[in-house]
């Protein structure tokens, strides 16, 4: 009697909407092409540990309706395996020990480092979804990656919202977007939601600044819109200015994590607070009293229930998984592009430099960008080399003519 192949599906990273709709995907096809599938929970944690309890068989009754649910039924972890060569033997072996022919991963660069390093150290095919709510992997410019539209969907819905509470109550909402490396997320949200402006570290040329520079630019906003007698509006900022700051600066703060090398974690500076405090103080010091509130906003899209583009896009991501596998494949990333499966091999986006997935960043060049950066209220050269305006901005700011052409011009 034959053994039937069987199937693993593991999640690793960061949650992202619609990871249960690859799991579902996936699992039926595997069952219907004669798979035996095995969900493990909480990522590679407990293979590096040859613990089998975290491996459980799936049936299509167990995801036949999990595909509109946020979050992973199978937990997720950020445990590395190609960090230890005994690790990554670990999980090699525990997969074989339950009988494992075949690997399909979801995840971020890390989870794809080890779906692929599976394959060339054992004779398990493996097959990658990537998903990341931050847009940033190396797809063609109109292909998002999976959980980025349900994120700035729900996103677009915080913002709309916190929009609507500064009208009424006359504040400035500080608010600070997931999107480390890349400004998709923040740029999204604020476009869409017609935020007043959106600033993400693309338009910095990759050049450092310093901070008085990021809070020129809000409190450039907060002139103008003043001066048109609009006492209110919101500010998105892309997480990812925080690596433009000069590191310096960001040394001095007191209440940061650092990690075991004495480095800043960056993803511990509340940068929206720090903005406000900013701010805060700038009016105060002209006798100008300013309502400003900090918000974070990232946790809560990571884990909502997919709108039904990612759950029809993951759906074909994790059919199309297992049809790479049927066909043979293995050692790639599935994309799909203009309705076709297109399998991207690992050698071919990562940087030959660092070893790391290319990062696809927003162009600031692009007509995505232009078209956003229109519709933002910025203080402009322009606007204080005319003279009327220039006065209009000095009264709304309190500065003198040459305070607003010095700090502004």
């Amino acid at each position: 009697m034959s053994v039937s192949p069987k199937l693993a599906i593991i999640v690793g990273g960061g949650p992202a909407p619609g990871i249960n709709s690859v799991i579902s995907a996936a699992t039926v096809k595997a069952i219907n092409e004669g798979f035996d599938v095995v969900g493990i929970q909480d990522g590679f944690k407990h293979l590096v540990r040859r613990d089998v309890s975290c491996a459980r068989p799936l049936s299509i009754n167990d995801v036949s309706r999990i595909h509109w649910l946020g979050g992973s039924v199978l937990g997720t972890a950020r445990e590395n395996p190609t960090k230890s060569k005994e690790a990554m033997t670990n999980v090699i072996e525990t997969l074989k020990g339950v009988g494992v022919t075949h690997l399909v991963t979801i995840g971020g660069d890390d989870t794809a480092l080890s779906s692929s390093t599976v394959a060339s150290q054992s004779d398990i095919r493996t097959v990658h979804v990537p998903k990341t709510i931050d847009n940033d992997l190396p797809l063609p410019p109109h292909i998002p990656t999976f959980g980025f539209q349900t994120a700035r969907h729900v996103g677009t819905e915080l913002v709309q919202n916190l929009m609507e509470d500064a009208r009424t109550t006359k504040r400035w909402y500080i608010v600070v977007a997931m999107g480390r490396q890349a400004g998709h997320l923040a740029l999204g949200i604020g476009k869409a939601a017609g935020a007043t402006l959106t600033i993400i570290r693309e338009e910095f040329g990759g050049k450092i600044i310093p901070f008085s520079q990021l809070c020129d630019i809000v409190e450039g906003s907060i002139i103008k819109r003043r001066a048109e007698k609009r006492h209110y509006g919101v500010a998105v900022l892309a997480e990812g200015v925080i690596d433009q700051l000069d590191p310096t600066e960001l040394a001095d703060l007191q209440d940061v994590e650092r990690d075991e090398h004495g480095h800043i974690r960056f993803a511990e500076i509340d940068l929206a607070r720090k903005v406000k405090v900013e701010i805060e103080g700038r009016f105060k010091q002209r006798g100008i009293k300013l309502l400003v509130t900090n918000k974070n906003i990232g946790y809560e899209v990571r884990c909502c229930d997919p709108i039904p583009f990612d759950q029809h896009y993951c759906r074909e991501l994790g059919n199309s998984a297992i049809r790479f596998l049927v066909n043979g494949g293995s050692g790639a990333m599935v994309s799909i592009q203009n309705g076709k499966l297109v399998p991207l091999l690992f050698s071919d986006i990562r940087d030959p430099h660092s070893g790391k997935t290319r990062v696809r960043n927003v162009n600031p060049d692009s007509e995505t960008f232009r078209v956003a950066r229109e519709y933002m209220i910025r203080l402009d050269p322009a606007d204080v080399a005319n003279k009327d305006t220039a006065e209009k901005l000095s009264r709304a700011g309190n500065l003198s003519i040459e305070e607003l052409k010095k700090r502004f011009g």
